[in-house]
């Protein structure tokens, strides 16, 4: 294992985040409804976090072992739309065993989600 990861991912679909509602039962109009979520003034209609989330623990299974992980969090403080690359990363922090995950929209560097991962 590296004691570090970075992983690019490819755009986030349309497909992708209408089949995770499915997998989710989160069937929100702001993420696959066009004219309903830009009448609520959004752009266009966006990922449900847990996406971004099940991306990024993906991305850590691989990376620490997916038999080794004690613990994963997170918290979303950015929205992903379709179309977006998005930037994974994981660093070793203070306390032994805990690492700080990252997921940063790669066309503006904006973090979408922090978090944070033991084993």
């Amino acid at each position: 294992m590296s004691p570090t990861f970075e992983e690019t991912t490819p755009p986030v679909t349309r497909t992708q985040i209408v089949r995770f509602a499915g997998a989710a039962g989160d069937f929100n109009p702001m993420h696959h409804d066009e004219p309903f979520a830009q009448a609520a003034g959004e752009e266009t209609v966006f990922a449900m976090g847990q996406l971004t989330a099940a991306i990024l623990g993906e991305a850590v299974a691989r990376w620490l072992g997916r038999d080794a992980i004690t613990g994963y969090g997170v918290r979303f403080v950015g929205k992903v739309v379709p179309g977006d690359v998005l930037v994974l990363r994981g660093t070793p922090a203070d306390q032994p065993g805990r690492y700080d995950l990252t997921v940063t929209r790669e066309s503006d560097a904006t973090v979408v989600l922090t978090g944070w991962a033991t084993h």
